[in-house]
């Protein structure tokens, strides 16, 4: 086991932060992620960090919520890209949850 209970870590570094991706056991042996954005301010040496826990309940909720998020703006995009292309033709996208049915046009 890492270090305070860490079982696993990752780094994303993109052009203006990067991103930690954290697996957390604790003395319960329960798994937590945090995901974590790290990015320098303005004073030499200092960053601004954020992060949000996910407790091992919540994991599959949070990933469904996380996908349906990630393909709306995969859609947003689309429809972006596509008014700078005149030739694109029109898609119908359908995004299910339990709950709801979306439907976009792109």
């Amino acid at each position: 086991m890492g270090r305070g209970g860490e079982l696993y870590t990752s780094r994303l570094d993109s052009v203006e932060r990067t991103y930690f991706f954290n697996i957390h056991e604790n003395v319960k042996k329960e798994l937590s992620l945090s995901i974590n954005e790290s990015k320098p301010t303005e004073t030499e040496g200092r960053y601004f960090r954020q992060s949000v826990l996910i407790y091992e309940e919540d994991f599959d909720d949070f990933l469904q919520e996380l996908q349906k998020a990630v393909d709306v703006m995969k859609i947003k995009i689309n429809e972006r890209n596509s008014k700078n292309n005149s030739f694109s033709s029109k898609k119908k996208v359908i995004i299910k949850s339990k709950e709801k049915q979306y439907v976009y046009t792109t």
